[in-house]
């Protein structure tokens, strides 16, 4: 197992005479009025300066709030009536901020698409600082399409339609119980950016999460050769994500261990519910185990572990089926930023990392087997399950084997099961060919005395479809947002049918051309 290149980072300029100061296109924020209740703490920015560049937001004349997330907002302890004036647009804009905020641009490396880059970092995104809810949970409140700065490789800007898509998608991945980063608002700036020829409305989502430390993060600190600066960083994480870890003399194995256990829950949690996240570059890797970065995803329809939708993914390298294995991929980067510290000698240490990884895949098979059952209704009670796995393992191969071979709707396909499970075959008889019918599998299903009312109460109805997305997303950027506010009141609700809302569960109509998705920017 090779150890990441010790690539030094090209320094960063801090020189305030240059155009892309320190500070940003301003000076300075606002302060916010105290009576906004909100106050920002700054442990990364403060703790691991090297890993950051001090910079503030631009500033849009004219923004207007497009989605305010009051159930996110409730959840922080963030209260819109206390804002006053146009403070809350600023405060999510980053440009009004409460005394003693550091807002910074992280610095990170990452893997994209297995190339290795040594420096990329925030180049349109800002961690405003991080904010603790009322349960005492500490959240980072981060910026999206807030501004170049000195790790920018594009305008630094965002649209509005690829920040509404991140906004929904996280709202559809948290009602559907799966680990996720979510937006606490989308503000349009009043400006416009250009894309592929287009000039599109401009805007800035405002981001949280558990924190905004990536694999990546250990990468661009490892490249360092700063023994000092790689525990300090993974000291921090281990405050964040793993706190029982803290101070133990074999800490750093156990973070590798919480993070491949985190991942692993993770991608099985996409796989179960179909969702192809299309860009697993390792800065896009989360330690704390929640999905970031809503560019080129999507949700399959059709059963197919070859789906991919990125625009840019042409070896397929992020396809649906492959997920798994290029999580395991990306946590061996990971494992390798912390050789140091996980033993004084080199080879004792790639035993330690090599174990924990060797871990990965039946704690992935266990996560996928466990939900699996649970789409299945094969649960048992009192935690007892009514197959064994051997033959939950043949039975779901052989399912998945006919549902690829009949390209049948992944989504609909288990509320069908759960119909028949209640005697009614109807809706099974629709979506499987009548040709040729269903394998053995069926009958060997039946005969485990599956439950319905379970099946139905993890299996949605609701997904977000990508051509309603797309629909959606394309009336918002013509200035119609009821289409997006709609199918985001369907997606909050996933598991309960609504009598009228039949089109919200069917797939894409046949014939239509493939979709495809892109990072937006």
């Amino acid at each position: 197992m090779p150890e990441s290149p010790r690539i030094p980072a090209p320094a960063v300029s801090t020189d305030p005479t240059r155009a892309d100061s320190a500070r940003g296109a301003e000076t300075s924020f606002d302060p916010l009025p105290s009576a906004a209740g909100v106050t920002l703490e700054h442990g990364f920015a403060s703790r691991l300066p090297e890993l950051s560049v001090p910079w503030n937001a631009f500033r849009p004349e004219s923004p207007r709030i497009v989605v305010w997330n009051e159930a996110l907002a409730e959840e922080l302890g963030i209260d819109a009536h206390r804002f006053t004036g146009n403070s809350l647009v600023r405060f999510l804009l980053g440009n009004a901020l409460p005394e003693g905020s550091e807002p910074v641009a992280q610095a990170y490396a990452g893997h994209q698409f297995g190339g290795y880059s040594p420096r990329l970092g925030d180049g349109r995104a800002l961690l405003l600082g991080e904010i603790r809810d009322p349960a005492g949970r500490l959240r980072d409140l981060h910026l999206k399409g807030s501004g170049r700065t000195p790790f920018a490789r594009a305008d630094g800007f965002a649209a509005l339609g690829p920040m509404l898509r991140e906004y929904l998608m996280g709202e559809a991945m948290a009602a559907l119980g799966v680990p996720t980063t979510r937006a606490l608002g989308v503000v349009a700036t009043g400006r416009s950016v250009p894309r592929d020829g287009e000039l599109l409305e401009g805007a800035v989502l405002t981001r949280v999460a558990s924190s905004h430390l990536r694999v990546g993060s250990f990468q661009f600190a490892r490249a360092q050769g700063d023994a000092a600066l790689l525990a300090r960083l993974a000291d921090y994480a281990i405050e964040r994500h793993a706190p029982a870890l803290s101070g133990e003399p074999d800490r750093y194995a156990g973070l590798l261990d919480a993070v491949v256990a985190a991942q692993a829950r993770l991608v099985a949690h996409w796989v179960l519910v179909g969702f192809v996240h299309g860009v697993m570059n390792t800065d896009n890797m989360t330690i704390s185990g929640e999905t970031i970065d809503y560019g080129p995803c999507a949700f399959i329809d059709a059963f197919d572990p070859a789906a991919a939708f990125s625009s840019i993914d042409h070896q397929r390298r992020y396809a649906y089926g492959n997920q798994p294995s290029i999580a395991l991929w990306n946590l061996t980067r990971f494992a390798e930023t912390l050789l140091p510290l996980l033993a004084p000698d080199a080879e004792a240490a790639k035993a330690v990392a090599v174990a924990s990884l060797d871990r990965f895949g039946a704690a992935y098979n266990d996560a996928w087997m466990e939900g699996m059952r649970a789409k299945l209704g094969l649960a048992g009670s009192a935690g007892r399950t009514a197959v064994d796995d051997g033959a939950l393992a043949e039975l779901t191969a052989d399912m998945l084997t006919d549902l690829q071979r009949h390209r049948i709707d992944y989504t609909s396909f288990f509320r069908a099961l759960a119909r028949a499970g209640s005697g009614d075959t109807t809706a099974l008889d629709d979506v499987l060919p009548h040709a040729e019918g269903a394998g053995g599998w069926v009958d060997r299903w039946l005969q485990a005395a599956p439950d319905p009312a379970a099946m139905d109460r993890v299996n949605p109805i609701y997904i977000p479809r990508n051509h309603l997305v797309e629909e959606a997303l394309e009336a918002a950027s013509e200035g119609g947002m009821e289409p997006f506010s709609h199918l985001l009141s369907v997606l909050e609700r996933p598991y309960t049918a609504r009598e009228g809302f039949e089109r919200f569960e069917r797939p894409a109509p046949e014939g239509g051309p493939a979709h495809v998705t892109f990072c937006g920017t």
